[in-house]
């Protein structure tokens, strides 16, 4: 399966840059994957390097509006029938649900940075109608910084782009945190705002 993968994205590749966004729209193909490789086309000179990052960040948000759209216009009995021609299983759309549940529709930002949600998060997002350019900005923001880190690192290490993902993987914790704080503050700003506006009427 992994390198029927690996053919795809190479097929791929003689369409630059639109090839990123077209591997990165079909969701079965893992981003850890599309995106190192695409780092090491820039290591080789093939691409440049923001240019790749732009087409990368693209293919990362059209990808999950895809999935969006299954939850929106089809449900869970749909996605439970048939996901698995997209290789979803129904438990990771209950993981998807539940963290969906419990964290309300910023989770289509935060859950980009959680492994296990990023991919299939998308789709509670459209089971709960949540405003597909609200979901598209939370994702384009979102996966500008992955998109980048990815690249770079299959940049960096050149031959060696198929370490990248657990390189990432090592940052992953510590700008989630980061994520979380400055999402916080955003709703804890928001909070105060409303409140001191309700107390000076």
């Amino acid at each position: 399966m992994e390198q029927i993968i690996l053919d795809i994205i190479e097929f791929l590749k003689q369409f630059s840059y639109f090839g990123v966004v077209l591997a990165l729209t079909f969701e079965f193909i893992p981003a850890e994957v599309v995106l190192p490789m695409v780092g090491y086309w820039v290591y080789e000179g093939d691409m440049n390097f923001w240019l790749a990052v732009l087409a990368g960040t693209l293919g990362g948000t059209t990808g999950p509006l895809t999935l969006y759209a299954l939850g929106y216009y089809g449900g869970r009995p749909v996605l439970v029938k048939y996901g698995k021609y997209f290789f979803i299983k129904e438990e990771q759309i209950q993981k998807a649900d539940d963290f969906f549940e419990k964290y309300g529709p910023v989770v289509a930002f935060v859950g980009r940075f959680v492994p296990g949600v990023r991919t299939l998060i998308s789709i509670p997002c459209g089971m709960a109608k949540m405003n597909i350019w609200k979901f598209s900005i939370y994702t384009f923001v979102a996966m500008f910084p992955l998109t980048t880190l990815y690249i770079y690192f299959g940049m960096k290490l050149g031959p060696h782009w198929e370490k990248a993902a657990g390189v990432v993987g090592q940052y992953m914790l510590p700008i989630l945190v980061v994520v979380l704080i400055v999402v916080g503050s955003i709703f804890i700003y928001k909070f105060m705002k409303k409140r001191n506006k309700t107390e000076s009427i």
